[in-house]
Protein backbone atom coordinates (compact mmCIF):
# COMPACT_ATOMS: atom_id res chain seq x y z
CA UNK A 1 0.00 0.00 0.00
CA UNK A 2 2.82 2.48 0.63
CA UNK A 3 4.23 1.54 -2.34
CA UNK A 4 1.79 2.42 -4.37
CA UNK A 5 0.92 5.90 -2.80
CA UNK A 6 5.17 6.43 -3.14
CA UNK A 7 4.89 6.01 -7.10
CA UNK A 8 1.85 8.08 -7.21
CA UNK A 9 3.01 10.69 -5.17
CA UNK A 10 6.53 11.12 -7.40
CA UNK A 11 4.42 10.83 -10.69
CA UNK A 12 2.55 13.74 -9.54
CA UNK A 13 5.62 15.72 -8.08
CA UNK A 14 7.28 15.05 -11.84
CA UNK A 15 4.41 15.96 -13.45
CA UNK A 16 4.17 19.41 -11.13
CA UNK A 17 7.85 20.33 -12.29
CA UNK A 18 7.30 19.58 -15.70
CA UNK A 19 4.66 22.38 -15.81
CA UNK A 20 6.04 24.27 -13.26
CA UNK A 21 6.67 27.61 -15.50
CA UNK A 22 3.01 28.15 -16.67
CA UNK A 23 1.53 26.70 -13.55
CA UNK A 24 -0.96 28.26 -11.20
CA UNK A 25 -2.07 27.24 -7.66
CA UNK A 26 -5.13 27.63 -6.15
CA UNK A 27 -7.12 26.52 -2.67
CA UNK A 28 -10.03 25.33 -1.88
CA UNK A 29 -12.72 24.38 1.48
CA UNK A 30 -15.59 22.56 1.22
CA UNK A 31 -18.61 21.79 3.54
CA UNK A 32 -20.33 18.20 2.68
CA UNK A 33 -22.68 15.87 3.12
CA UNK A 34 -21.74 12.07 3.12
CA UNK A 35 -23.63 8.83 3.20
CA UNK A 36 -22.51 5.48 3.16
CA UNK A 37 -23.81 3.23 0.84
CA UNK A 38 -22.82 -0.65 1.94
CA UNK A 39 -25.54 -2.39 2.96
CA UNK A 40 -25.43 -3.15 6.78
CA UNK A 41 -23.16 -0.29 6.93
CA UNK A 42 -25.69 2.72 5.94
CA UNK A 43 -25.42 6.25 8.21
CA UNK A 44 -24.66 9.86 7.29
CA UNK A 45 -22.44 12.16 8.55
CA UNK A 46 -20.93 15.80 7.70
CA UNK A 47 -17.32 16.85 6.89
CA UNK A 48 -14.83 19.19 5.65
CA UNK A 49 -12.18 18.51 2.66
CA UNK A 50 -9.42 21.23 2.39
CA UNK A 51 -7.83 21.28 -1.41
CA UNK A 52 -4.33 22.15 -2.90
CA UNK A 53 -4.61 21.93 -6.42
CA UNK A 54 -1.90 22.84 -8.91
CA UNK A 55 -3.31 24.17 -12.10
CA UNK A 56 -0.99 22.75 -14.44
CA UNK A 57 -2.47 24.24 -17.65
CA UNK A 58 -5.94 26.43 -17.73
CA UNK A 59 -7.66 22.78 -18.51
CA UNK A 60 -5.93 19.99 -16.51
CA UNK A 61 -4.15 20.19 -12.82
CA UNK A 62 -3.02 18.43 -10.14
CA UNK A 63 -5.23 17.97 -7.01
CA UNK A 64 -4.39 16.97 -3.33
CA UNK A 65 -6.82 16.87 -0.77
CA UNK A 66 -7.60 15.82 2.91
CA UNK A 67 -11.36 15.51 4.14
CA UNK A 68 -12.39 14.74 7.79
CA UNK A 69 -16.12 13.79 9.07
CA UNK A 70 -18.20 13.08 12.11
CA UNK A 71 -19.06 10.32 13.69
CA UNK A 72 -21.83 7.90 11.64
CA UNK A 73 -24.42 5.46 13.72
CA UNK A 74 -26.00 2.41 12.57
CA UNK A 75 -26.80 -0.65 14.46
CA UNK A 76 -26.81 -4.43 13.37
CA UNK A 77 -29.22 -7.52 14.66
CA UNK A 78 -27.33 -10.06 15.18
CA UNK A 79 -26.45 -13.17 16.56
CA UNK A 80 -23.85 -15.18 18.87
CA UNK A 81 -23.57 -19.01 18.27
CA UNK A 82 -22.26 -21.38 20.81
CA UNK A 83 -18.81 -22.89 20.39
CA UNK A 84 -19.94 -25.89 21.76
CA UNK A 85 -22.87 -27.81 21.74
CA UNK A 86 -22.89 -28.05 25.46
CA UNK A 87 -23.54 -24.24 25.60
CA UNK A 88 -26.94 -23.01 26.84
CA UNK A 89 -28.55 -20.85 25.37
CA UNK A 90 -26.56 -22.19 22.32
CA UNK A 91 -27.59 -18.76 20.48
CA UNK A 92 -27.68 -15.14 21.54
CA UNK A 93 -29.35 -12.03 19.74
CA UNK A 94 -27.77 -9.14 20.41
CA UNK A 95 -27.91 -5.49 18.92
CA UNK A 96 -24.56 -4.08 17.33
CA UNK A 97 -24.33 -0.36 17.97
CA UNK A 98 -21.54 1.04 15.94
CA UNK A 99 -20.07 4.47 15.20
CA UNK A 100 -18.02 4.91 12.23
CA UNK A 101 -15.54 7.89 11.32
CA UNK A 102 -13.68 8.68 8.38
CA UNK A 103 -10.57 10.77 7.53
CA UNK A 104 -8.83 10.77 3.70
CA UNK A 105 -6.27 11.85 1.89
CA UNK A 106 -6.58 11.65 -1.89
CA UNK A 107 -3.96 12.61 -4.76
CA UNK A 108 -5.24 12.58 -8.46
CA UNK A 109 -5.75 14.49 -11.82
CA UNK A 110 -8.34 17.18 -12.61
CA UNK A 111 -9.54 18.08 -15.99
CA UNK A 112 -12.22 21.03 -16.85
CA UNK A 113 -14.54 19.66 -19.46
CA UNK A 114 -16.03 22.96 -19.95
CA UNK A 115 -14.25 26.11 -19.15
CA UNK A 116 -11.32 26.62 -17.29
CA UNK A 117 -9.73 27.12 -14.25
CA UNK A 118 -8.87 31.13 -14.48
CA UNK A 119 -12.36 32.18 -16.53
CA UNK A 120 -13.52 35.51 -15.55
CA UNK A 121 -17.27 34.96 -16.62
CA UNK A 122 -19.72 31.56 -17.41
CA UNK A 123 -19.04 28.78 -15.50
CA UNK A 124 -17.01 25.16 -15.37
CA UNK A 125 -17.36 21.38 -15.62
CA UNK A 126 -14.90 19.77 -14.13
CA UNK A 127 -13.96 15.99 -13.47
CA UNK A 128 -11.10 14.18 -11.50
CA UNK A 129 -9.94 11.33 -10.51
CA UNK A 130 -6.97 9.65 -8.12
CA UNK A 131 -5.87 7.70 -5.25
CA UNK A 132 -6.66 7.99 -1.82
CA UNK A 133 -5.78 6.43 1.40
CA UNK A 134 -8.90 6.04 4.21
CA UNK A 135 -8.26 5.89 7.54
CA UNK A 136 -10.99 4.57 9.78
CA UNK A 137 -12.35 4.24 13.28
CA UNK A 138 -14.93 2.00 14.76
CA UNK A 139 -16.83 1.88 18.06
CA UNK A 140 -18.95 -1.16 18.77
CA UNK A 141 -21.10 -1.61 21.87
CA UNK A 142 -23.49 -4.71 22.23
CA UNK A 143 -26.57 -4.71 23.51
CA UNK A 144 -25.80 -7.72 26.12
CA UNK A 145 -22.35 -8.57 27.42
CA UNK A 146 -21.19 -12.06 25.47
CA UNK A 147 -18.27 -14.32 26.96
CA UNK A 148 -16.55 -14.47 23.04
CA UNK A 149 -14.40 -17.70 25.18
CA UNK A 150 -17.95 -19.47 25.02
CA UNK A 151 -19.51 -17.87 21.43
CA UNK A 152 -18.57 -16.85 18.23
CA UNK A 153 -19.77 -13.43 17.46
CA UNK A 154 -19.95 -11.95 13.91
CA UNK A 155 -18.20 -8.63 15.26
CA UNK A 156 -16.13 -7.63 18.23
CA UNK A 157 -17.33 -5.37 20.97
CA UNK A 158 -14.77 -2.30 21.32
CA UNK A 159 -12.52 0.44 19.71
CA UNK A 160 -10.59 -0.01 16.27
CA UNK A 161 -8.72 1.52 13.85
CA UNK A 162 -8.12 0.52 9.86
CA UNK A 163 -7.18 1.77 6.74
CA UNK A 164 -8.06 1.33 3.09
CA UNK A 165 -6.78 2.41 -0.02
CA UNK A 166 -9.47 3.70 -2.56
CA UNK A 167 -10.10 5.00 -6.13
CA UNK A 168 -11.56 8.45 -5.57
CA UNK A 169 -14.21 10.19 -8.65
CA UNK A 170 -15.68 13.02 -8.36
CA UNK A 171 -17.72 15.37 -10.95
CA UNK A 172 -17.96 19.69 -10.34
CA UNK A 173 -19.90 22.81 -11.07
CA UNK A 174 -18.05 25.95 -10.61
CA UNK A 175 -18.95 29.55 -11.11
CA UNK A 176 -16.32 32.28 -10.76
CA UNK A 177 -18.15 35.33 -8.40
CA UNK A 178 -14.93 37.98 -8.94
CA UNK A 179 -11.45 38.66 -7.42
CA UNK A 180 -10.25 35.04 -8.39
CA UNK A 181 -12.95 33.02 -6.16
CA UNK A 182 -14.89 30.85 -7.22
CA UNK A 183 -18.06 29.19 -6.14
CA UNK A 184 -18.52 25.14 -6.74
CA UNK A 185 -20.86 22.30 -5.76
CA UNK A 186 -19.00 18.40 -6.25
CA UNK A 187 -19.93 14.87 -6.33
CA UNK A 188 -17.84 12.93 -4.98
CA UNK A 189 -17.03 9.04 -4.29
CA UNK A 190 -14.72 6.27 -2.89
CA UNK A 191 -14.30 3.34 -4.46
CA UNK A 192 -12.55 0.79 -2.43
CA UNK A 193 -9.28 -0.92 -3.97
CA UNK A 194 -8.14 -3.00 -1.18
CA UNK A 195 -9.45 -5.18 1.42
CA UNK A 196 -7.86 -5.94 4.73
CA UNK A 197 -10.33 -7.29 6.78
CA UNK A 198 -11.22 -6.54 10.81
CA UNK A 199 -13.10 -8.22 13.30
CA UNK A 200 -14.39 -4.90 14.48
CA UNK A 201 -16.17 -4.27 11.35
CA UNK A 202 -19.67 -6.66 10.44
CA UNK A 203 -18.94 -6.01 6.66
CA UNK A 204 -15.56 -5.92 4.91
CA UNK A 205 -16.24 -6.82 1.14
CA UNK A 206 -15.28 -3.74 -0.88
CA UNK A 207 -16.46 -1.35 2.25
CA UNK A 208 -16.68 1.22 3.06
CA UNK A 209 -18.26 2.69 -0.26
CA UNK A 210 -19.70 6.23 0.43
CA UNK A 211 -20.96 9.06 -1.73
CA UNK A 212 -20.75 12.64 -1.20
CA UNK A 213 -22.00 16.08 -2.01
CA UNK A 214 -19.66 19.39 -1.09
CA UNK A 215 -20.75 22.73 -1.34
CA UNK A 216 -17.16 24.78 -1.30
CA UNK A 217 -15.28 27.84 -2.36
CA UNK A 218 -11.79 27.99 -4.35
CA UNK A 219 -9.29 30.66 -4.76
CA UNK A 220 -6.85 30.84 -7.59
CA UNK A 221 -3.37 32.79 -7.28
Amino acid sequence: MKKRISISVCFMLLTVAVYSQQMRFSIATDLGVQRSLKKEQQFWSVGQTVHAIFNLTPKEGVYVWFSYYTNGNFKNNLTATAKSALTTPPEIDYVNSSQMRFKHISIGYRKYLVGACDIEKGWNLYASAGLGLLPGKVTNVHSVAIDTSLYNVPVLSGVANFKRLTADLALGYEKPIGADFFLYAEGRTWIPASDYPSKYLFVNDKAPLTAMFNIGLRILF
